[in-house]
């Protein structure tokens, strides 16, 4: 019967319920809006686990594959994976980290300076998985890890927006909104890197992003789905070919994995069948972490005045479309120039870009380096956030991969940063 109980207990799905149910009550909503939040939550979180469950599946098969055909060891920079990996052997202490996470925000906004709500939950939820790994990592207890780590996070949500918001105000024409994406650093360093290609006082050198004559068929990388699907079929196809190439075994091993289908084709069915998991768990991420949100969302309005809402990358995207393209463009070679350092370093471990994370970040880099750096700061400052993404984790891996956390890795700039730093702290009390 206990070992029934703790099994419940570490059920994350029912402890977001848990979360949602309390937030819910404690805003005195309606029987029926508390019932329909809590169900959401729960519902949401088992689409996650059923994405996630797809996508671990496509991404172990290539990574043997790509192990193979290079004899290397590849890790994909897929945030959405390592977090999969975390929560299912660690989702208690990731969830309540996570949870004070949100209280510790809320209470810095309330008394300090730092007036942010961070309300982009899933990159809280990804936060949330380093600071703990961290910990746990240095043999921290539970208690530590949920309190002091909650404590971290919660700084971070509200204090790591103010570094970029110059950058923000300058674009928005102090629209009040603030960034809500945990590459806040990297962003910021963009913002500056722009500034250093731009003239002065803020005058663009060269041409403005909006009057570049991009072609029209790269308007279909702002379709996410397209991206990474396009993205996974390219990798599997390297990895495929140089198999081929290297054959013996390696071949075996591709015609193994493609079973009765036809192993030439095959690699394009899995990259869609990715970015088919992709979906899936995207769609249940932001549908359980939008009821816990807002269970804190109603707080903050009513008890934290003048405070600003940090939201997610995408509402920066409409001011400078064309510098996203050119951000994810420049994130790709940056990614694959970090990948290449790994390969002539010898690294036991190989980054390797994903598709997500150099749309979204290098094309929220690209935004940025726009601002006062036009074009050329577009493509550099992607290219800045795509290296640093692929390369950062490198530091973090060793000590994840021995907590089981492997072949995927945490990319964000922010959550290096910050678990690198934690985690060198917690090692002098280790």
């Amino acid at each position: 019967m206990v070992d029934v109980l703790v099994r419940q207990v570490r059920d994350t799905s029912l402890i977001m319920g848990i979360i949602a149910l309390v937030g819910l009550l404690l805003q005195k909503k309606s029987s029926k809006d508390v019932i329909n939040g809590v169900v959401k939550t729960v519902v949401g979180f088992m689409i996650f686990n059923i994405g996630s469950g797809a996508m671990s599946s496509v991404v172990n098969t290539f990574m043997a594959l790509f192990n193979a055909g290079f004899g290397i060891t590849g890790v994909t920079t897929q945030v959405e994976i390592a977090t999969a990996l975390a929560l299912d052997t660690y989702g208690t202490e990731v969830a309540l980290t996570m949870v004070m996470g949100f209280v510790w925000n809320l209470v810095i906004a309330k008394f300090t300076k730092f007036k942010c709500i961070f309300l982009t939950g899933q990159h809280f939820l990804y936060f949330a998985c380093v600071i703990a790994l961290a910990f746990i990592a240095q043999g921290a207890p539970a208690w530590a890890t949920i309190i002091i780590g909650g404590l971290a996070l919660g700084f971070a949500g509200a204090a790591l927006p103010s570094l970029a918001q110059p950058f923000v105000d300058k674009l928005t024409d102090n629209s009040g909104i603030a960034m809500g994406h945990f590459n806040l650093i990297g962003y910021t360093l963009a913002g500056y890197l722009g500034k250093l290609i731009g003239g002065k006082n803020g005058e663009r050198k060269g041409k403005d992003v909006s009057e570049l004559d991009l072609p029209g068929w790269l308007g279909l990388f702002r379709d996410f789905v397209f991206s990474v699907a396009l993205f996974m079929v390219v990798l599997f196809y390297v990895a495929v070919i140089a198999c081929a190439v290297r054959g013996g075994d390696a071949f075996e091993l591709v015609k193994s994995s493609a079973g009765n289908d036809i192993w030439f084709i095959w690699p394009f069915m899995e990259g869609l069948q990715f970015a088919a998991g992709m979906s899936v768990l995207i769609y249940g991420v932001r549908q359980f972490i939008a009821e816990i949100t807002a269970a804190f969302v109603g707080i903050s309005e009513k008890w934290i005045p003048n405070s600003k809402p940090a939201v997610d990358c995408p509402a920066v995207f409409p001011f400078a479309p064309n510098a996203v393209i050119v951000g994810f463009v420049g994130a790709i070679l940056g990614g694959l120039i970090a990948t290449a350092i790994c390969i002539a370093t010898h690294s036991e471990t190989i980054m390797i870009p994903a598709a997500g994370i150099c749309f979204f970040s290098g094309g929220t880099g690209g935004v940025f380096g726009s601002i006062y750096g036009g074009a050329k700061g577009a493509f550099f400052g992607g290219m800045l956030l795509g290296f640093l993404t692929t390369l950062l984790p490198l530091i973090l891996y060793p000590a994840f991969a021995a907590l089981g956390i492997a072949g995927a890795s945490f990319p964000n700039v922010d959550y290096n940063v910050f678990g690198v730093v934690i985690y060198w702290i917690l090692g002098l009390f280790h």
